[in-house]
């Protein structure tokens, strides 16, 4: 029997949690928690370990706070880094601030990747992850392939549930699709979004949503993560959702579409960047990129979604 793929989870907060248990209830593999808080993360493993009796799985669940446990990884996900601070503003505190920090991080995560497990696929988390991923592509020397940021899964997550809401259907049965950057720089497409199979202009004709709601949702989608902030806390349970449909693409060669971060070649007119874009996941990492044909306005938005990308990482 072949062994099952192992999962090493940098970063045991409160994604790092959420995804251990989805991989033991999918039944994906088995899990490193990684943590440098001593005692937490094995106290979460030891926890999610027993919901295998639940989920009739039979993944082995371990905590960690050794860099050595990465050896013989084939899917580490990263979600180590600083966050914004709750209840500050963005004149007190803003992204740009977590760019020198995480960037460190990067640089020491991604050293020991190329230690103990360069064949490794890598998703990355941690913000502003346009610019973490690529950070952490340089400092892994992963190929290009092999490793793509969190963004469009969680975004369009967001953008199909609220049109499903205002349309009474399945979400499910919502496709959309953003591009750009994961952040205020997002692009949501509003001609590709579909119910169903139909477009969602159809839905504007028969008077089920106008424009204006169209934009209000998308609005919301764009500031859903700060509206959940306000809220409680930073969202962590749709985020490690969207990580694993992601992971589960990788390790089960489904060859899902998805939209991710990805290494752009001449896409959209943008080289030696990342960017989020559809793309086919499958058992060989990123198997095609797929470069959307966009409007004049959608262009100069994606543009300055790079703009902003390339401006954060000359601050990293």
């Amino acid at each position: 029997m072949a062994p099952k793929p192992k999962f090493v989870l940098v970063g045991s907060g409160m994604i790092g949690g959420v995804m251990a248990t989805l991989i033991v209830q999918k039944n994906l593999g088995d899990v490193v928690l990684f943590d440098i808080v001593k005692n937490m993360p094995q106290g979460k493993a030891l926890d999610t370990s027993h919901t295998n009796v639940m989920a009739y799985s039979n993944c082995k669940v371990t905590g960690s706070n050794s860099y050595d446990d990465l050896k013989g990884a084939d899917v580490v996900i990263v979600t180590a880094g600083f966050t914004k601070a709750p209840g500050k503003s963005d004149k007190e505190w803003n992204r740009d601030d977590l760019l020198p920090l995480n960037n460190k991080i990067m640089i020491e995560i991604g050293g020991h990747i190329k230690k103990n497990c360069p064949n490794a696929f890598i998703i990355v988390v941690t913000n502003p992850v346009d610019v973490m991923v690529q950070l952490l592509h340089q400092h892994s020397g992963v190929p290009k392939n092999k490793i793509i940021g969190l963004g469009g899964v969680l975004d369009t997550s967001r953008l199909k549930y609220y049109i499903s809401q205002k349309l009474n259907v399945c979400p499910r049965d919502v496709n959309a699709l953003i591009v750009g950057a994961h952040g205020n720089k997002m692009v949501p497409l509003v001609r590709y979004i579909t119910v169903g199979g139909i477009p969602l202009q159809e839905f504007i004709n028969n008077k089920r949503i106008t424009n204006k709601e169209i934009d209000e949702i998308f609005d919301r989608t764009i500031n859903t993560a700060l509206e959940i902030v306000n809220l409680y806390a930073s969202p962590f349970v749709a985020p490690a959702a969207a990580i694993i449909e992601m992971a589960e693409s990788y390790v089960r060669d489904l060859k899902k579409v998805l939209v991710c971060s990805t290494l752009l070649e001449g896409q959209y007119g943008h080289t030696d960047i990342f960017g989020g874009t559809p793309i086919v996941l499958g058992a060989n990492g990123v198997e095609q990129v797929i470069e959307l044909q966009l409007t004049k306005e959608e262009k100069e938005k994606f543009d300055e979604a790079i703009a902003e990308t390339r401006r954060m990482k000359a601050l990293a």
